[in-house]
C-alpha cells in the first residue's frame, strides 16, 4: 500500500464526530466508580444495573414454537411433558407386606399402615437429569466421554526409528571426507544423488488451475471432516470446589442397618451324649453395659436326644430350625462380645451337680464309664418325659469378636478392591452416621473381614446366684484380662463350632425379626437364617419405614423368701391376654428353638430350689394392631416339683401378677417392680394395676414390689414419647370426632379439646429426639394435615395454621440438629429431604362421620366459640389465614380487614415491596386478581377464582340429612399457607425456619407440582396457574430472604451462604410451575437489593461470591436455553443513542454502511440482549464485572466467573439436546458478548507465549497504520473529549479496557494461568459453534484496532494450547495446566511433609472462601472444600499416554478453531480498504501457527490454508516486505524436513506454489530463491532435530511437481526450480559437513567459502547475500585461532560490500586491522562479538510473527 494511501485510510478511521464524543464521554462519566465496563449498555442501562426481562409469557404467545423450523422448535418452549407424576413403589424387603389384616384399626394403626405401604409419590420433572445441578461433568464423565479418540501425529512425538518406516526407507546421502572428494565445479554428483532419491506422495489437485473459491469450500470441507463434536470434552472437568449447583437426590428411606456379621452354628458336641442342650446366641456391649441384640435360640441336637422330647413338643415349624443368624451392629467396638448360653431339660439337683457328669467324663473313658453313662441316660429319659417343657441353665461362654476380626485380619489388598475392604458410599449413607465408630484406638469394623470358623471348647458352668446381666458383664469385664478369674475354673468340655463373616448383601433363605421372608427367598422348604434384631448401643436416629410391633419381656428377678410354704423350684408362666378369661391368651409369644412358631404361654428357666431366682429370659411378643384396655400380660408364678411324688402336682401356682399395657392410650413400657397375689386374681382386675391393693386379697410380703420386670417394644405405631403420645391421640380423636375422651386424668370434650391441641403443638419441640425422627414422617404429616385441613369442631373451623407451621419449625430443626453428622455438602438433612422426595403428598379425602352423628353447622373459621373472644384472638388467627384468593364473600371485617390489618403491621406492600411495579394489581402484567365469576372468562378459571378467600372450601352439605351427610372439611393449599405464615412468622420462628429454609422451600415446590398435577392445571397457562395475591406472598417472601441474606453475610457467613443457595433453588424451581416472567422480576429484585448494598458494603467481595454463586444455581436449569428466549430474534435499541460499540463505528474497516445494530448487540452485553437473554446475561455480565481491573478479591472473582461459564458451556456439550450444529449454533450466540468480554480483557490474561510484549504485538500493528498513536482504537483522550463535550472533566475518570490505553488496563489484578486457559477455551467453543456467517458480519463491524485484539486473541489461544509433547508429560508428570505454580508448589509441600493436612485445610478455606478467617463461621468441611488432589505425581504409563492423548487433540481442535475464525476474516476483509494490514497480521497468526508444535492433521489444513491465501493475494509476499516471505520460507523448509511424511507433502506442496507464484509476477522467483537458501542456511544451523535426509526428500518431490506441471512447460521455470534445488542440495551437503568438521578451522573456512560459492545464484539476481552468513552458528567455535584467515576469506568473497551496508559497513579493510580484537565468550551465546566481526555476533531476534530479520 503506498504511504499517501495508508494516510488517507488512516485519516479515515480516526474521522470522530463531536456528537459522538460527546456520548462516547457522557456514558463513560455516567458509569459506577467501581467499573470500567458498567457503561457499555445501548439503553443507557449500567451493567451494575439489572435490565428489566421481556415478558417471557407474551413472548412466547406472541411467537409460538411452531414457528421455529425443525430441531429448533424444541428451544422455543419446555417441553409438554416436561412435569409429570411418578408413583414409585416402595421398597418391601419381605415377600409379603406384613401389617395387620384387614379389621377394625384404631385411628393410629390405620395412618401407620398406610403410611408403610403406600407408594412414593413423586413430582418428577422428566428433564432434570440433563441439569449441571444433576449430570455434572467430572474427570470420570469427561474420560468417558474421550474414549475412541484419534491419535494425532506431532513431530516431536515421532521416535528416531521412523526414519526407516516404509515410506522413509531412502539412506542418508551425507558423507564425512574430505571436501575435494566431491567436485563442487560440475554439482554432478549431488545432481546424481537428487535424481536417485524417491519423492513423497503429490497432492493430485495441487497443479490444477482452480478458483478461489472453489478451493474455500474444498479447504473448508476438508476441515469439518472428522472433527469431535465436544471441544471440551478434551478440557478437563470444571472445578468441583466451585460446583455450587451441585446436588443429588436423595435416596428412599429404607429400613435401617449396622454392619451386619453372619454366625452359623455348625455342631455342638459333648464328651458325654446322654441328653439335649439347647443353645442361645446374643451380642452384648460392656463399655455401654447392654445387651445390643435381641437372642437367637439354635438347636444342634441329634435325632435321638430330640426324640426323648416328643411328648412335649408339637411338629416344629420351619422357621425355629435355623442354624444361622444375621446380627446388625450400628455401632462397632472392640468392647462386643458373642455370648453362648446352654440351657438343658430341668432336673432335679443344682446346676453343679448336673454339670458334674460333663466336667468330669471323657469320651475315651466310655467303655469304663459304660453303667454310669447308662444311668445318666436312663435318668435324662425320665426327666424329659416329665419336665420336658422345663429348662434350667447350664453353662456359657463368650466370644470377642473384636479378636476374630483381627486375627481373620484384612483382605488383601492386592486381589480385593476398595469397595469389597470397606461398605460402599451408598450403603454408609443408607446406613447413617450411626455407622461412624469411634475414634482413636477403639476402632472397629464388622464389614470386612475374612470368614473364620470358630471351635469353642471351654464353657463355664452358670451359677445360680449370678445369672442376671449385671453379673455376666463383669465375667465379660474379667475375661478381657490377661489374669482372668474365669480360667482358673474347672470347664465344662465341649465343642462348639461357629462359623463367622460379614453377611452378604442379598442372602436367600432369610427371615425377618417378624418371621417374614426376605427376598430372595428360592424355596420355602430351605433351613432358614434369622436376622436378628438389633438393640443398638445408643441412638439411632432413622424413620421407620415398614410395620413393626414387638414387645420385648424380660423378668429380672423374684423374691419369695417371705413366701410360705414349698416355693422353691420357681418358674414364671407369660401370657398376653386378650380379656380375663384363660381361653382369651393369644398365641403372640414367638417360639424358640424346634417348636411352634408362636405359643400362648411360655416359661422362664429354673433355677433349683431358690426362692429368690434371678433370670435372664427374654420373651418376644407380637403385639396385636389394636391393643385395648383390656390387654395385659399375665405372670403367673409356679412351682415346679422335680421329684414325682404320690398326690403331687408337677406344677403348682403359688402367685399372680399382671401389667396393664395401654394406659391413657399409650402403650406402657420400661422397668415394673410388680407385687404378687397369692390368691387367684378377681374378676375386672385388668382394668386396673396390681399397685391398688384390692381388699379381700392376700398379696406376696404385704403388698411390696417383689418380682422385678422390664418391657421394652420396638414399634412403629406406638411413639413411647409423652409428648408425640398426646399430639398422635389428639389427632385422632379430632379426625374420628370422637367426644367426650379422657386423656390421662381428664375428659377432653369438644370445647376444650383446641385448647390442648394447641399446647401439645407447642409441646413437640420437647420430645425425644430418638422417636421424633422415628416418627418424623408421621408428626410432619399430621402437622400438613392440620394446615391443609383444619379441623372442624362445633361446626366452627379451628384454624391452626400458625401453630402447626410453628411446630413444623421446631420438629425440622430437632431432626436437623440430630442428624447433623449426616448432613450432605449444601447442609441438607438426608431424611427430611427424602421425606419431601417420595413421602410427602396432599392430604386424601376424610372420613365420614358414623350414622346417627347430630348436624354438623359450618361456621366461618375461629378461634374460639363464644361471642367475647378478644381482639387478639382475630390477630392470631388472621395470621393462620392464606392470602391466596380474595373472591370467597365473608363476614365483613372477619377476614380480609384482619390480614390486611396484619400484612399492614408487618411492613408489607403486596404490590410494590418486592415485585416490579408492573405486576402490581392493575399493572401492565398484572396476574390474575379479582374478577366476577364467569365473566367471559373460562369457566375453569371462573371456578378457581371464585375459590375460599382463604384458600379454602368446604365439602359437605350442613342441609342433608344426619344419616347421609359426611364429615364436612375445609380444603386449603400447602404452598399458600406455608408462604403466607413465613412472611407473617415472628422472630422466633423466623429464626427457625432460616435455618433451614431449604425444607420449607422444597416443600412448597412440591405442594405447588402435586396441585398442577393432581388438578389437571399444566394446560391452564402459567399466568393462571396460581393466584395474584399467592404470588405478592411469594415475591415478599423473597424479598424478606433476599433481605436476610444480605445483612447476615457479616455476621454470619455460613448461614448467609446456605440461604442464598436455598433461594436460588427456590426460584430455579419455580421457573418449572409458575409465569417465567413473574420470576425474572423477582430476580431482578434481588439484584438491586444486592446492588444497594453493594454501595456501602465494607468487603463487597463477600456480597459478590454470594451473587455469582446465585446467578450460576439459576442457570444450572435443565431448559437454561430456553429460558434466553433463543429463538426470538434480537430488537435493536429502540433509543437513537448508539451503543458502546457503536462509538467505534465510525471506524469499521470492511463496510461503508453502518454496523448492523442487530448484530453489534449479539456480541456486546446491549440492552437487548440482556433483556432477552436474561439469565445469560446476568451469568456474563458478572463475568465482566469480575474481569474489570478494579475488581474487589478479582482473583477468587475470576475463577468463580469463568468457572461458572464453563460448566454451562460442558453442559451444553454434553446435553444430547443440542447435539445439531444448527441447535449449538443458536445456543452459542448466547455466549456471542464472551468474545467482546475476553477481547477486552486480552492484556491481562496470562500470556502463554515465550517471551515478553507478545499479546498486543497485531494490535498495535494495525493501530500504527492510524495517526492517534497513544488512542488503541481510536477512541480520543478524555481529557481532549471532555472538552471537545464543552464539560470538565471528572478526576477519577477512565477509559474502558476495550477503549483505553493498553497500559492502563495491565494494572489490573491479572488472570492466573488456569483462569485464562479456562476462558480461552470458553472462546474457542464459541468460535467453533456459532454460525460462521454471524461471525463474518460481527467481524465486518470491527474497527481496526479491535480487530487486530482479537488476532492477538487468537495468537494466545495458539500459545495456550500448544503442545506440549510426550516427554514433557513424563518430566512433569502431575503439573498440569488444570493447578496453577502456587498450587504445584503447595502439592510438593503436601507430598514433602512439609504441610499438615490440618494447615492445608486452614490456609484453603481463607483462600477460597471469601468470608475470611471470621471467628463466627463454624468449622465444617462444606466450608474449607478439603479434598485430595486428583493430581496423582505417580501416574501410570497408561494415564500419562491418556493424557498426552487428549492433550493432543486439544491442541489439535483448538488450532483448527482458530484456524476456521481466520478464515471468516480473510473472507470479512477481501473487499476492504485496509485488507493488507488485516491479511498481513492474519498470515502472521498462521505463521505462527505453523512454527509452532502442530499435528499432522492440523499441519495438513494449515498449510492448505496458508497456500489459499498466498494464492489470493501474493502482494503479502512479493512487494516490498520480505519478512513474511522470509519466516514463511523459514516454515515450509523446516516442515520439508519433518520424519512425518504427510507433513513434507504438505509443505513440500506449499514451497513449489510459493516458487510458481513468485514466477508468474516476474517471470523469475529471485525472492524466493533468496529467502529458500537463506532459510536453509539458518535451519541446519539453529535446529538440533533437523533431518537432512528427510529434507533430501521434499526437494526431490517440489522437482517432481516442477517435471509435471504442464502450465508452465513451455517456460524456464522448470529449469530454474532444478538449479535451485541442486544448488540447496549441495548447501545442504556442505553445511551438514561443516557441523562435522567444525573443530577444524580451515577445512571449515573453505567449506564456507565453497557453500556460497554454490548459493551466489540463489541471491545474484538481488546483489543481496544472505543474512544467514552474518550470524554465527551457535556450533561455531569460540577458540578458533584463524580470525585473519577468515576475516581474509569473507572479504573477499564479497566484493559488492556497499550494496548490503547492513552487514559491511562497520567491516575494516582486512589490511588495516590485521590483528581483529576479540572478547571472551560463552561457547553458543548469543551475545558474542569479535570486534569488526560483531556483524556475525548479531543473533536473530525470536518472534512469533518474524521467522528470520534482517540486522
Amino acid at each position: 500500500m503506498a504511504a499517501a494511501e495508508r494516510r488517507a485510510f488512516a485519516h479515515k478511521i480516526n474521522r470522530t464526530v463531536a456528537a459522538e464524543v460527546r456520548k462516547q464521554v457522557s456514558r463513560e462519566r455516567s458509569g459506577s466508580p467501581h467499573s470500567s465496563r458498567r457503561s457499555s449498555s445501548s439503553l443507557g442501562v449500567p451493567l451494575t444495573e439489572v435490565i428489566e426481562p421481556l415478558d417471557f409469557e407474551d413472548v412466547l404467545l406472541s411467537r409460538p414454537p411452531d414457528a421455529e423450523p425443525g430441531p429448533l422448535r424444541d428451544l422455543a418452549e419446555f417441553p409438554a411433558d416436561d412435569l409429570e407424576l411418578l408413583l414409585q413403589p416402595r421398597e418391601c424387603r419381605t415377600t409379603e407386606p406384613g401389617i395387620p389384616e384387614d379389621g377394625k384399626l384404631d385411628a393410629q394403626v390405620r395412618a401407620a399402615v398406610e403410611m408403610y405401604t403406600e407408594d412414593w409419590i413423586i413430582a418428577h420433572r422428566r428433564y432434570q437429569h440433563l441439569s449441571a445441578a444433576y449430570s455434572p461433568i467430572t474427570t470420570e464423565t469427561q474420560r468417558e466421554r474421550q474414549k475412541g479418540l484419534t491419535r494425532q501425529v506431532f513431530e516431536q512425538d515421532a521416535s528416531g526409528d521412523e526414519r526407516s518406516g516404509p515410506e522413509d526407507s531412502d539412506d542418508p546421502r551425507h558423507s564425512s571426507g574430505s571436501p575435494d572428494d566431491t567436485p563442487r565445479s560440475s554439482g554432478a554428483s549431488s545432481i546424481f544423488d537428487l535424481r536417485n532419491l524417491a519423492a513423497d506422495s503429490l497432492l493430485p489437485s495441487l497443479l490444477e488451475r482452480t478458483a478461489p473459491e472453489d478451493v474455500d469450500r474444498r479447504n473448508e470441507a476438508s476441515r469439518r471432516q472428522n472433527r469431535p463434536r465436544a471441544l471440551l470434552a478434551l478440557y478437563p472437568a470444571p472445578d468441583e470446589d466451585e460446583a455450587v449447583e451441585r446436588c443429588s437426590r436423595p435416596e428412599p428411606p429404607r429400613e435401617h442397618f449396622g454392619q451386619r456379621i453372619l454366625v452359623k452354628c455348625l455342631s455342638l458336641k459333648f464328651e458325654i451324649e446322654i441328653e439335649p442342650i439347647f443353645g442361645i446366641l446374643a451380642l452384648y456391649d460392656v463399655r455401654e453395659k447392654k445387651k445390643i441384640s435381641e437372642n437367637f435360640y439354635f438347636d444342634l441336637n441329634s435325632d435321638s436326644m430330640k426324640g426323648l422330647l416328643r411328648a412335649h413338643g408339637t411338629h416344629p415349624a420351619i422357621s425355629t430350625l435355623a442354624r444361622s443368624a444375621i446380627f446388625s451392629v450400628t455401632y462397632p467396638s472392640p468392647d462386643i462380645f458373642l455370648v453362648i448360653k446352654l440351657e438343658k431339660v430341668l432336673q432335679q439337683g443344682d446346676i453343679s451337680e448336673c454339670c458334674e457328669p460333663y466336667m468330669v467324663m471323657k469320651e475315651v473313658d466310655a467303655a469304663k464309664n459304660k453303667e454310669k453313662l447308662e444311668k445318666l441316660r436312663l435318668a435324662a429319659e425320665q426327666f424329659c418325659t416329665r419336665l420336658g417343657r422345663y429348662r434350667m441353665p447350664f453353662a456359657w461362654t463368650a466370644v470377642h469378636l473384636a479378636n476374630i476380626v483381627s486375627s481373620a485380619g484384612q483382605p488383601d489388598r492386592d486381589s480385593d478392591s476398595e469397595g469389597e475392604r470397606r461398605p460402599a458410599w451408598t450403603d454408609r449413607r443408607r446406613r447413617g452416621p450411626q455407622d461412624r465408630t469411634s475414634s482413636g484406638d477403639d476402632t472397629c469394623s464388622f464389614s470386612g473381614f475374612r470368614p473364620a470358623t470358630l471351635t469353642v471348647t471351654n464353657f463355664f458352668k452358670q451359677e445360680a446366684e449370678r445369672l442376671s446381666d449385671e453379673d455376666l458383664f463383669k465375667f465379660l469385664a474379667d475375661m478381657r484380662r490377661p489374669s482372668s478369674l474365669l480360667r482358673r475354673l474347672r470347664p465344662v468340655t465341649a465343642q462348639l463350632k461357629i462359623d463367622i463373616s460379614p453377611a452378604p448383601e442379598n442372602p436367600h433363605f432369610c427371615l425377618s425379626p417378624e418371621l417374614l421372608h426376605v427376598k430372595p427367598y428360592p424355596d420355602p422348604r430351605g433351613r432358614p437364617t434369622k436376622e436378628i434384631l438389633e438393640f443398638p448401643a445408643r441412638e439411632v436416629y432413622a424413620p421407620h419405614t415398614s410395620y413393626r410391633n414387638l414387645l420385648y419381656v424380660y423378668p429380672h428377678c423374684l423374691n419369695f423368701s417371705s413366701r410360705q410354704g414349698s416355693v422353691r423350684n420357681l418358674t414364671v408362666r407369660v401370657q398376653y391376654m386378650a380379656g380375663e378369661d384363660p381361653s382369651q391368651a393369644l398365641p403372640v409369644i414367638f417360639g424358640k428353638s424346634s417348636c411352634s412358631e408362636f405359643t400362648r404361654e411360655a416359661f422362664t428357666p429354673v433355677v433349683y430350689h431358690s426362692k429368690s431366682p434371678e433370670f435372664y429370659e427374654e420373651f418376644k411378643l407380637r403385639l396385636p394392631a389394636c391393643v385395648t384396655e383390656n390387654h395385659h400380660l399375665l405372670f403367673t408364678f409356679y412351682h415346679v416339683s422335680c421329684q414325682p411324688r404320690p398326690g403331687t402336682a408337677l406344677e403348682t401356682p403359688v402367685g399372680f401378677t399382671w401389667i396393664p399395657l395401654l394406659q391413657h392410650g399409650r402403650l406402657r413400657t420400661g422397668p415394673f417392680c410388680l407385687p404378687v397375689s397369692v390368691d387367684q386374681l378377681p374378676p375386672s382386675y385388668s382394668v386396673l394395676t396390681p399397685d391398688v391393693a384390692l381388699p379381700g386379697m392376700r398379696w406376696v410380703d404385704g403388698h411390696k414390689g417383689v418380682f422385678s420386670v422390664e418391657l421394652t417394644a420396638v414399634s412403629s405405631v406406638h411413639p413411647q414419647d409423652p409428648h408425640l403420645d398426646k399430639f398422635f391421640t389428639l389427632v385422632h380423636v379430632l379426625e374420628e370426632g370422637a367426644f367426650p375422651f379422657r386423656l390421662k386424668d381428664t375428659v377432653l370434650s369438644e370445647s376444650t379439646v383446641e385448647q390442648e391441641l394447641r399446647a401439645s403443638l407447642a409441646a413437640l419441640r420437647l420430645a425425644s429426639p430418638e422417636p421424633l425422627v422415628a416418627f418424623s414422617h408421621h408428626v410432619l404429616d399430621k402437622l400438613v394435615r392440620l394446615v391443609v385441613r383444619p379441623p372442624i369442631i362445633g361446626g366452627q373451623i379451628v384454624n391452626l395454621g400458625r401453630g402447626a407451621f410453628e411446630a413444623m419449625a421446631h420438629v425440622v430443626s430437632l431432626v436437623h440438629r440430630s442428624l447433623e453428622a449426616a448432613q450432605d455438602a449444601r447442609g441438607h438433612c438426608p431424611l427430611l429431604a427424602a421425606y419431601v422426595q417420595y413421602a410427602f403428598r396432599l392430604p386424601g379425602t376424610e372420613p365420614s362421620l358414623p350414622s346417627g352423628a347430630p348436624p354438623v353447622a359450618v361456621q366461618p373459621a375461629t378461634l374460639a366459640r363464644g361471642p367475647g373472644r378478644p381482639a387478639s384472638l382475630y390477630l392470631a388467627r388472621s395470621k393462620s389465614i392464606s392470602s391466596s384468593n380474595p373472591d370467597l364473600a365473608v363476614a365483613p371485617g372477619s377476614v380480609d380487614d384482619e390480614v390486611s390489618r396484619i400484612l399492614a403491621s408487618k411492613g408489607i406492600d403486596r404490590s410494590h415491596s418486592w415485585v416490579n411495579s408492573a405486576y402490581a394489581p392493575g399493572g401492565s402484567k398484572a396476574v390474575l386478581r379479582r374478577a366476577p365469576p364467569y365473566c367471559g372468562a373460562d369457566p375453569r378459571q371462573a371456578i378457581d377464582r371464585s375459590s375460599s378467600r382463604t384458600s379454602s372450601y368446604l365439602e359437605g352439605s350442613s342441609l342433608a340429612p344426619p344419616a347421609t351427610q359426611p364429615r364436612p372439611t375445609v380444603q386449603k393449599l400447602l404452598h399458600e399457607e406455608l408462604a403466607l405464615q413465613w412472611v407473617v412468622s415472628g422472630s422466633t420462628v423466623r429464626e427457625a425456619v432460616l435455618q433451614h429454609a431449604w425444607f420449607f422451600f422444597q416443600l412448597m415446590v412440591k405442594s405447588m407440582a402435586l396441585h398442577l398435577l393432581l388438578g389437571q392445571r399444566l394446560d391452564t397457562p402459567r399466568k393462571l396457574r396460581f393466584p395474584g395475591r399467592f404470588l405478592d406472598d411469594i415475591a415478599a417472601l423473597v424479598g424478606s430472604v433476599g433481605l436476610e441474606v444480605i445483612t447476615r453475610v457479616y455476621k454470619d457467613a455460613e448461614l448467609a451462604e446456605r440461604l442464598n443457595a436455598s433461594l436460588a433453588f427456590f426460584l430455579s424451581d419455580l421457573l418449572s410451575l409458575v409465569d417465567r416472567g413473574f420470576i425474572f422480576s423477582l430476580v431482578r429484585a434481588h439484584y438491586k437489593q444486592v446492588a444497594t448494598r453493594l454501595q456501602s458494603a465494607p468487603n463487597p467481595a463477600l456480597l459478590l461470591t454470594l451473587r455469582m454463586d446465585f446467578t450460576r444455581i439459576l442457570c444450572s436449569h435443565e431448559h437454561y436455553v430456553t429460558l434466553n428466549l433463543p429463538c426470538c430474534p434480537l430488537s435493536p435499541p429502540a433509543s437513537p443513542s448508539p451503543s458502546v460499540s457503536s462509538t467505534t463505528s465510525q471506524s469499521s474497516t470492511f463496510s461503508s454502511q453502518a454496523p448492523d445494530p442487530k448484530v453489534t448487540s449479539m456480541f456486546e452485553l446491549s440492552g437487548p440482549f440482556r433483556q432477552q437473554h436474561f439469565l445469560a446475561g446476568l451469568l456474563l455480565t458478572e463475568l465482566a464485572l469480575a474481569l474489570e481491573p478494579e475488581a474487589e478479591g478479582a482473583s477468587l472473582l475470576h475463577k468463580k466467573a469463568i468457572s461458572a461459564v464453563h460448566s454451562l458451556l460442558c453442559g451444553h456439550d454434553a446435553d444430547p439436546r443440542y447435539a445439531e450444529a444448527a441447535v449449538k449454533a443458536r445456543v452459542a450466540e448466547l455466549y456471542l458478548p464472551l468474545l467482546s468480554l475476553s477481547r477486552d480483557t486480552l492484556p491481562r490474561l496470562h500470556d502463554f507465549a515465550e517471551g515478553p510484549g507478545q499479546r498486543s504485538r497485531l494490535a498495535s500493528m494495525l493501530d500504527s497504520d492510524t495517526e492517534g498513536e497513544g488512542d488503541i482504537g481510536g477512541t480520543i483522550n478524555p481529557s481532549v473529549a471532555m472538552a471537545i463535550a464543552g464539560g470538565p472533566l471528572a478526576p477519577g475518570s477512565r477509559a474502558s479496557i476495550s477503549q483505553g490505553p493498553v497500559a492502563a488496563s495491565r494494572s489490573g489484578c491479572p488472570l492466573s494461568a488456569e483462569s485464562s486457559r479456562t476462558l480461552l477455551v470458553c472462546v474457542l467453543w464459541v468460535l467453533k459453534n456459532a454460525e460462521p456467517a454471524l461471525l463474518q458480519r460481527w467481524a465486518a463491524d470491527l474497527a481496526l484496532p479491535q480487530l487486530g485484539r482479537l488476532l492477538d486473541l487468537l495468537y494466545l489461544c495458539l500459545a495456550a494450547f500448544e503442545y506440549k509433547g510426550k516427554k514433557a508429560f513424563e518430566r512433569i508428570n502431575s503439573l498440569t495446566f488444570k493447578k496453577s505454580l502456587d498450587m504445584k508448589a503447595r502439592l510438593e509441600e503436601a507430598i514433602l511433609g512439609t504441610i499438615g493436612a490440618r494447615q492445608e485445610m486452614v490456609r484453603r478455606s481463607r483462600e477460597r472462601s471469601p468470608f475470611g478467617n471470621q471467628e463466627n463461621v463454624r468449622w465444617r468441611k462444606s466450608v474449607t472444600h478439603w479434598r485430595q488432589t486428583s493430581d496423582r505425581v505417580d501416574k501410570t504409563k497408561d494415564e500419562m499416554e491418556h493424557e498426552a492423548l487428549v492433550d493432543g487433540n486439544l491442541a489439535t481442535e483448538a488450532s483448527l478453531v482458530v484456524l476456521d475464525t481466520l478464515e471468516i476474516i480473510v473472507q470479512t476483509v477481501m473487499l476492504s480498504e485496509a485488507r493488507e494490514s488485516i491479511l498481513g497480521a492474519v498470515l502472521k497468526v498462521v505463521l505462527y501457527s505453523l512454527g509452532s508444535a502442530q499435528s499432522a492433521l492440523f499441519l495438513q489444513h494449515g498449510l492448505a490454508t496458508q497456500r489459499a491465501l498466498v494464492s489470493k493475494f501474493p502482494e503479502l509476499l512479493f512487494e516490498e516486505d520480505t519478512e513474511l516471505c522470509a519466516d514463511l520460507c523459514l516454515r515450509l523448509l523446516r516442515h520439508c524436513g519433518s520424519r512425518v511424511s504427510t507433513i513434507r507433502t504438505h509443505a513440500s506442496a506449499s514451497l513449489y506454489l510459493l516458487m510458481r507464484q513468485n514466477f508468474e509476477i516476474g517471470n523469475n522467483f529471485a525472492r524466493v530463491k533468496m529467502q529458500v537458501t537463506m532459510s536453509l542456511s539458518s535451519l541446519v544451523g539453529t535446529t538440533q532435530s533437523f533431518s537432512e535426509e528427510h529434507l533430501r526428500r521434499s526437494l526431490k518431490t517440489i522437482l517432481t511437481y516442477a517435471e509435471e506441471d504442464v502450465g508452465l512447460r513451455d517456460s524456464t521455470f522448470a529449469e530454474q526450480v532444478q538449479d535451485l534445488m541442486f544448488n540447496l542440495h549441495m548447501i545442504l551437503t556442505d553445511t551438514v559437513k561443516m557441523k562435522e568438521h567444525q573443530e577444524d578451522p580451515e577445512m571449515l573456512i573453505d567449506l564456507m567459502y565453497r557453500t556460497w560459492r554454490g548459493s551466489t545464484r540463489s541471491w545474484a539476481t538481488t546483489r543481496r547475500p544472505p543474512s544467514a552468513w552474518c550470524t554465527l552458528p551457535p556450533w561455531w567455535p569460540s577458540t578458533s585461532p584463524c580470525w585473519r584467515t577468515a576475516a581474509t576469506c569473507l572479504w573477499a568473497a564479497f566484493p559488492s560490500r556497499t550494496s548490503h551496508p547492513t552487514c559491511w559497513r562497520s567491516l575494516p579493510s582486512p589490511t588495516t586491522s590485521c590483528h581483529p580484537t576479540r572478547r571472551a565468550s560463552v561457547p553458543g551465546s548469543t551475545s558474542r562479538s569479535w570486534g569488526w566481526w560483531g556483524c556475525w555476533s548479531r543473533q536473530q531476534p525470536t518472534s512469533p510473527w518474524v521467522g528470520s530479520t534482517r540486522q
